[in-house]
């Protein structure tokens, strides 16, 4: 066997959302034969299960709590810039004696901090875009002055090239200052020809529009669902499967009127509720909820779901990770998108490759339940 060369360290920001295709990312890079290690949080390392490739602790300086340890957001990204960069400098230095020392960073987008360790250790640096190429784009025209930093209802459609005309909501959440993630994007993209490569999360047929308009190169590197299976015992396509990935907050009206909207549709269906959830689930709809028909869950394994032939549906806040997955599955989408990226990702969904629809909100932002029948 030829002998490996290089080293790679992926370094993730300790959210669901970016540490799936990320690991995953590093996954892939270890099936090819290169030797490649992931780090996260001390708090969230412990909780991560990765065959064939190390996963290594650094500090954001809330080593027992994590973000709810932080009195802010503020507070908890100064403290992983400061305590993180350091720590992971340290874990850096403390592989050079080994027999395969790091010679590559890839850093999350959102930690842009990861460039400075990079060059301070004269390593190659690689940014790993968590977002589609299509909001990149949008990020990528703030930072070259062509596009202001917050769009006013009065000045839409937004019109760029590779992109729909969008409205303002279309537009990611982000955009509205000030906002604490937005800083930490904007830090990126300002120093993003600095990094040795770009690589983005995405196919390339996929977004071939936007990408023909990207002032930077990227690589694609979306590894797809391959490793879901598909098996059922059920008959195919009748199944509504209902997840908000891990980070969105949904607010108690919204949950109510999904959850009254699922049992109107007479469907079976399979809705992941998060522990904080769990309290907003009208008690009316416990009772009335035959577990022959509707299932709440705390987790499941999503790719496997949506590669079951008994999914017929997805019901999706349209996080980025979620989004690619149905569409590499071809699991139609009933999109609720709540913030980030996830409303340009429900544009696109509905307008632009045409594979599902996008929940009508009322005068409150809240999609009823009528529309969730529909």
């Amino acid at each position: 066997m030829e002998k490996q060369k290089g080293h790679v360290l992926v370094v993730s920001y300790p959210a669901q959302g970016h540490i799936n295709p990320l690991l995953q990312f590093a996954k892939c890079l270890a099936s090819k034969g290169l030797k490649a290690s992931f780090a996260t949080t001390r708090y969230t390392v412990n909780s991560i299960n990765a065959h064939g490739i190390d996963v290594l602790p650094i500090s954001d300086g809330f080593d027992e709590g994590g973000f709810k340890q932080a009195l802010s957001l503020e507070a908890y990204l100064e403290s992983f810039r400061i305590i993180g960069s350091k720590t992971l400098t340290e874990l850096i230095h403390s592989l050079e004696a080994s027999t395969l020392p790091i010679n590559c960073l890839v850093c999350d987008s959102l930690l842009p901090w990861g460039l400075e360790v990079a060059t301070s250790l004269g390593i190659l640096s690689v940014v790993f875009l968590t977002n589609s190429v299509s909001v990149c784009l949008i990020y990528s025209q703030i930072d070259l002055g062509l596009l202001p930093l917050s769009v006013k209802p009065e000045n839409v459609p937004v019109l760029l090239p590779g992109l729909p005309p969008l409205g303002h909501g279309d537009m990611p959440s982000f955009m509205e200052p000030p906002n604490i993630y937005l800083t930490a994007i904007m830090e990126m993209f300002a120093s993003l020809d600095q990094n040795d490569f770009v690589l983005a999360n995405t196919f390339q047929k996929l977004e071939m529009r936007s990408r023909q308009t990207q002032n930077m190169e990227a690589a694609y590197v979306n590894p797809g669902a391959a490793s879901a299976q598909n098996g059922s015992t059920v008959c195919p396509k009748l199944v509504v499967y209902v997840s908000f990935g891990s980070m969105a907050r949904i607010s108690a009206n919204q949950v109510e009127q999904i959850a009254y909207g699922l049992i109107d549709t007479k469907l079976s269906f399979l809705w992941v509720v998060r522990e904080h959830e769990n309290k907003t689930i009208p008690s009316e709809f416990l009772n009335r909820l035959d577990s022959r028909v509707g299932l709440l869950v705390l987790w499941c394994n999503q790719l496997d779901v949506l590669a079951n032939r008994a999914v017929g549906c997805f019901l999706t806040h349209c996080g980025w990770n979620s989004t690619l997955e149905a569409l590499s599955l071809g699991v139609p989408v009933v999109a609720v998108p709540q913030w980030n990226d996830q409303p340009m990702n429900a544009k696109f969904i509905e307008e632009v490759w045409k594979v599902g629809v996008r929940g009508k909100k009322d005068g409150g932002g809240i999609v009823r339940k009528e529309e969730v029948k529909r």
